[in-house]
Order: structure tokens, then sequence, then C-alpha cells
């Protein structure tokens, strides 16, 4: 299905249908958790358990052409450097929930207000190789914001057309070695840039979420 041009009503109406209301809850491996490891193995062995965090997805409400909110990570970074993420972090303890996680890491690293998005819901969590726990959660962003980055954590914030990253033909199948291992991802072309991992297996879950039989 070719979306480049979504209806945004319809996008806010499935992804309020089909969205958790509620945060998906604790690592708990007998769920079969999504993550890295669903183009690969099953559920690796851990050897510890995965640290919480969560993410937002910011889809900011252009007239008839919505776009998503994406950033790229600084190269000395220890983790992740370099790479093209969502706003988000670790959960700490006094945020208390996903949703206060995913809206503070947002104003931190990029400086958007909270009170600029409107939560939808809460999309699958996600396991990562590098082993922390990811909850999405998804909200709309009114156009007109002004953003501040944090040099020490985002290089740059740019916006890809929701359009391109609801289409299933955009993405594409990479493998590289890791770990002494052929790992398989998701990757998703976009000009210069190539959105892939964790980032793109996530957009590609919100996929087939809301536009999956």
């Amino acid at each position: 299905m070719i979306l480049e041009a979504v209806d945004t009503a319809d996008f806010v109406a499935r992804a309020r249908a089909r969205l958790h209301v509620a945060p998906p809850g604790p690592f708990n491996p007998t769920n079969n958790p999504r993550g890295d490891h669903s183009l690969n193995e099953p559920l690796p062995a851990l050897g510890a358990p995965p640290k919480a965090a969560a993410v937002l997805i910011p889809v900011v409400l252009h007239p008839g052409a919505a776009t998503v909110l994406l950033t790229q990570r600084t190269a000395s970074l220890r983790d992740h450097s370099g790479q093209i993420a969502f706003p988000g972090g670790k959960v700490d303890a006094e945020d208390g929930a996903p949703l206060v996680t995913a809206l503070r890491e947002a104003e931190e690293e990029i400086g958007l207000a909270r009170d600029r998005v409107e939560p939808l819901g809460y999309l699958d969590a996600y396991l990562t190789g590098t082993n922390y726990f990811i909850t999405p959660v998804v909200g709309l962003v009114e156009p007109g914001f002004t953003l501040a980055l944090n040099p020490a954590e985002v290089a740059d914030a740019f916006e890809v057309p929701l359009g391109l990253l609801l289409d299933r033909a955009s993405y594409e199948l990479h493998e590289r070695e890791w770990k002494g291992q052929r790992r398989r991802f998701y990757a998703i072309p976009f000009g210069t840039r190539t959105i892939w991992g964790a980032t793109a297996g996530i957009l590609r879950n919100l996929t087939d979420r809301l536009y999956g039989s």
C-alpha cells in the first residue's frame, strides 16, 4: 500500500483505535516482545535485565502533509552515536511513567515543549540489541514550534513525510556483521540519510499495527 498522501484524520482515528491506551508494562520474555531480534533468531538469552527507556514519535500535523520529527545523535555519544533516532532515553526513577520520560527527553534533547504534544497512545515495546526495552509514545504536534537542540546529544533534527514511513515499500532489509553474527534489520533511505536499526524497526511496527490486517 502506498501512503505518500496520508489522510491525517484517518491516521489519527487508526492510532486512537489501535494503539495501546496504557504503556505495555515492564519487560517479560514470555510475552515474546518485538525488537531487533524479530528479523533474526528468537529472543536471545540476556545477561542482565534490559534497561527501561521511552521515546516520543512526534507526528507534526502540517496541513495535508504530516511528518515525523527525528533527530541525528551527535558523533561523540557512547551509545548509538551519529544514528537517527526519536527523542527519548532511559526511564528515570522520578519519571514514574514512560510518557513522562518521553516528554522530558524531548524537551531536554530538542527543546520541544511538552505542552505542544498531544499523546495518542503507546506502541508495542521494543527490545534492542544493546539491551534497552523501549516504550514508544505516539504524539501529535501542531506546527509552529521552535526547537533548541542540545549539542551534547543531538547534531540535527529534521522531518520525514509520514506517508513515506507508513509505506512498506520504503523498508529495505539490510545485513551486517555484529558480535560475530550476520544480523538483518530494516533501513529506510531518505535523501542522503538512512533511517535504520531500532528507529526503523519501531516505525515498521507502527505501520503494521495501524495499517496491517
